[in-house]
C-alpha cells in the first residue's frame, strides 16, 4: 500500500502528514485544506474570519462552518477545563507583544537581543515584553445564531493550540472518508491518528521534551491523538524573572506552575490540546483531578520529575516511563 509523507510550515508549526493508501491526490488536498483553515482562523491575518470577528465584536458576523466549529470548540474546552483553556485573552496576549505570530515576533527579538539571551532548564530564552496584567476572562457571552457568531463588545477572541487541534481532526477525518486506509496529521506536536499505520498495523507516536535526546515514551494508537503543551519554549526573561507565553486565566499572567510539560491522550486532538494545558496549569498536586478515566496523561516538572495518571500506562505497552528526565546542566 502506498504511504505519501509532506512537511511544510502552517499556523506557526511544522506540520507532517502521513497518508497510507487511497489516491495520489489526498497530501496536496491536505495542505490546501490546513492552508485554508489557517486563512480563516489566524488573528494575525487581518482579513480572516477570526480577526473580523475581533474587528467587530458587539455585531453577528457571517462565518463558514468551520470557523464557527472551533468558536464551539473552544466555548465547550473553556467549560471541559473548568476555565483552565481560555479563548478570550486576546489583549493579554497583544499587552505581552503578540502583535505579530510567534515567529515574526521572535526572530525580531532575537535579532534584536541576541547578547542579552539567557538559559532556563538548559533551553535558549530571550528578553520579552513587561508583565502582563491581571484580567477576567470567560466566554458565556458569546452567541451563535444559525451561521453568525457574535463576540460581545470588548472580547477578544484567540483560539491559540486549539485551532491546530481541530484542524489535525478535520483534515485525517477528511482524508479518510476520501479513501485512505490511515491518516496522521501532526499539528506541530497536535496529533491524531486514524487507521492503518504505514506499517500496516496501529502508530507508534514519542513524547517528547525538549531538553531531552530521547522520548520519555513512545505511545501506541490506532484511532486518537497525543497533545503536548509546554513553558520550555516561546519563554523571555523580564529583570530577571522567566516569562512564557501559556498564560493563566484566572490573572491573565504567566503561568507559576510548578509543572513544566505535560501531554494528554484522548479521542480528538482539539481535546487532548485543551486538557494538556489544563494539566500544566493545574501544578503537580492536582495535575490529573479534571481528567475522565479514559485520558491518559503525563506531567514533567521544572526539576524533571516525571508524573502520570493511571491510564497513561494502557498506552505504553508495558514499558515504563521513566522517574526523572535528565536536564542539560546550566
Amino acid at each position: 500500500m502506498t504511504t505519501t509523507e509532506l512537511r511544510f510550515r502552517a499556523m506557526g508549526s511544522d506540520i507532517h502528514v502521513v497518508v497510507v493508501g487511497g489516491h495520489e491526490g489526498l497530501g496536496a488536498h491536505a495542505r490546501r485544506r490546513i492552508e485554508a483553515l489557517e486563512r480563516r482562523w489566524s488573528r494575525f491575518l487581518p482579513d480572516s474570519e477570526v480577526s473580523r470577528l475581533n474587528a467587530t465584536a458587539g455585531h453577528a458576523v457571517e462565518v463558514s462552518v468551520d470557523t464557527r466549529l472551533l468558536v464551539q470548540r473552544s466555548v465547550q474546552a473553556w467549560r471541559l477545563t473548568g476555565g483552565g483553556f481560555d479563548p478570550t485573552l486576546l489583549e493579554a496576549l497583544r499587552r505581552a507583544g503578540y502583535e505579530a505570530s510567534y515567529e515574526a515576533s521572535y526572530e525580531a527579538s532575537y535579532e534584536a537581543s541576541f547578547e542579552a539571551m539567557t538559559t532556563r532548564d538548559g533551553c535558549p530564552v530571550a528578553p520579552g515584553p513587561p508583565p502582563l496584567p491581571a484580567l477576567r476572562p470567560g466566554c458565556t457571552d458569546i452567541v451563535f445564531d444559525g451561521s453568525r457568531v457574535m463576540l460581545p463588545t470588548g472580547m477578544g477572541f484567540d483560539a491559540g493550540g486549539i485551532g491546530k487541534g481541530l484542524a489535525a481532526d478535520l483534515v485525517s477525518a477528511e482524508l479518510m472518508a476520501a479513501g485512505a486506509a490511515g491518516a496522521c496529521v501532526n499539528m506541530g506536536g497536535d496529533v491524531r491518528v486514524r487507521g492503518d499505520s504505514p506499517t500496516g498495523s496501529g502508530w507508534t507516536l514519542a513524547v517528547d521534551h525538549p531538553c531531552s535526546p530521547r522520548p520519555m515514551a513512545l505511545v501506541g494508537l490506532h484511532d486518537g491523538a497525543v497533545a503536548t503543551s509546554s513553558v520550555l519554549r516561546r519563554v523571555w526573561t523580564v529583570g530577571g524573572a522567566a516569562r512564557h507565553h501559556l498564560l493563566d486565566p484566572a490573572t491573565g499572567e504567566p503561568s507559576t506552575s510548578d509543572i513544566a510539560l505535560a501531554s494528554v491522550i484522548a479521542g480528538e486532538a482539539w481535546e487532548a490540546e485543551v486538557l494538556a494545558k489544563a494539566v500544566l496549569l493545574r501544578g503537580s498536586t492536582r495535575a490529573f483531578d479534571l481528567l475522565t478515566d479514559d485520558i491518559g496523561a503525563l506531567a514533567v516538572t521544572h526539576d524533571g520529575t516525571v508524573l502520570a495518571n493511571f491510564r497513561m500506562c494502557a498506552f505504553l505497552g508495558g514499558a515504563p516511563l521513566p522517574a526523572r528526565v535528565v536536564l542539560p546542566a546550566g
